[in-house]
């Protein structure tokens, strides 16, 4: 009489759980096969607070007299020695900071032009080769609130909380890096997000900073610098050593005020971050991600980018290279983030661990 079956034993079942155990890991590791033990090394961050500059070469900035905030702070707090742009002009490099790309923008056209389109904001719009400015992808603010976490984009002169105006005044939505994304234009909570620097500061004085803050200073009080009638004279483009001094002080002004608020004063972890754009000399010289075949993504030359952090390094030197992907990268970690936008997922690009553990 033929036998049925027989059930497999315990110690059969067992084994076959721990294979498929293991082939479940395998595939998580290969689903995740970006995040290296720099990621894991990362410290979580409760606040983050990058300070955007304008169009300085490290050599212009760190050490020289007219930046005696910036290299004092470079000093006593975290340099990254060897900090790269993505692209020359500005608009570009506000995106890549926020989106993990430059998504082929290589001019400083508004963020909503496109190709063709006859406009005053749009001079390049014929040129070979040129994109649309508005991006529909995921950027940081759509990961950050898809982690429960928040954002704002602080924009010193911004005409009115949500704006979309191209400029105003002292004011360059270009150097916003939000407003080039789809979904920020089109963000219900846009007026939240989008705000000027009273609010920044009522913010830092209640302890309602969110998780992560753009600050963005106007044209005078970044060193980018404007010129014309009724131009101060510290904020023209050709008196670079008063421009530079006008930076610093601003800069001295906001990080104080950043260091006298209730967030700065807590056991939790937070990170102010003083970067710039590009240098100034029109060289495609790049880092970790940069393509000197792709014209949006050459390389913006050699920048200062300082650390700041309440409970981390001091007078700490980190001479690898980085660029505004490697910082983008390190914001993610910092939140636990484990999904890395674009470029900031790229070989060689790793994140700052030195300057914040």
């Amino acid at each position: 009489m033929e036998q049925p079956p027989r059930p497999p034993s315990v110690k059969k079942r067992l084994v076959a759980l721990f294979a498929l155990l293991i082939a479940a890991a395998i595939a998580a590791i290969a689903r995740a096969s970006s995040i290296a033990a720099s990621d894991i090394a990362m410290p979580r961050y409760a606040h983050i607070f990058v300070i955007v500059e304008e169009n300085k070469d490290y050599g212009q900035i760190i050490g020289s007299p007219d930046a005696p905030t910036i290299t004092r702070l470079a000093q006593e707090y975290g340099n990254a020695t060897n900090f790269f742009a993505e692209t020359h002009p500005s608009e570009p490099n506000y995106v890549a900071l926020v989106g993990g790309y430059t998504y082929g923008i290589r001019d400083d056209d508004a963020y909503f032009c496109r190709p063709r389109q006859h406009d005053p904001g749009c001079p390049g719009s014929d040129e070979s080769g040129y994109v649309n400015h508005t991006v529909d992808a995921p950027n940081l603010a759509t990961q950050l609130q898809a982690a429960g976490l928040t954002w704002k984009n602080y924009l010193e002169s911004l005409p009115a909380p949500g704006s979309l105006v191209a400029s105003a005044g002292l004011y360059a939505s270009k150097h916003s890096g939000f407003i080039n994304f789809l979904s920020v234009q089109r963000d219900p909570q846009r007026a939240r997000h989008l705000v000027d620097f009273k609010q920044f500061y009522h913010d830092l004085s209640s302890g309602g900073v969110p998780s992560f803050s753009l600050v963005i200073p106007n044209v005078c009080n970044e060193m980018h610098g404007a010129q014309g009638p009724g131009t101060p004279e510290d904020c023209e483009y050709f008196h670079l050593g008063k421009l530079i001094w006008r930076g610093d002080a601003n800069i001295a002004a906001i990080t104080g005020r950043i260091m006298a608020s209730p967030v700065w004063r807590s056991p939790q972890n937070a990170a102010i971050v003083i970067t710039f754009d590009e240098n100034d000399d029109d060289t495609f010289i790049g880092c970790c991600g940069n393509d000197r075949s792709d014209p949006a993504n050459r390389g913006g030359g050699h920048i200062p980018t300082i650390v700041v952090t309440n409970h981390g390094p001091r007078h700490a030197s980190d001479s690898t290279p980085y660029n505004h992907y490697s910082l983008l990268r390190t914001i993610e970690d910092a939140f636990g983030i484990r999904e890395h936008l674009r470029k900031a997922d790229a070989a060689g690009v790793v994140p700052m661990v030195p300057l914040f553990r």
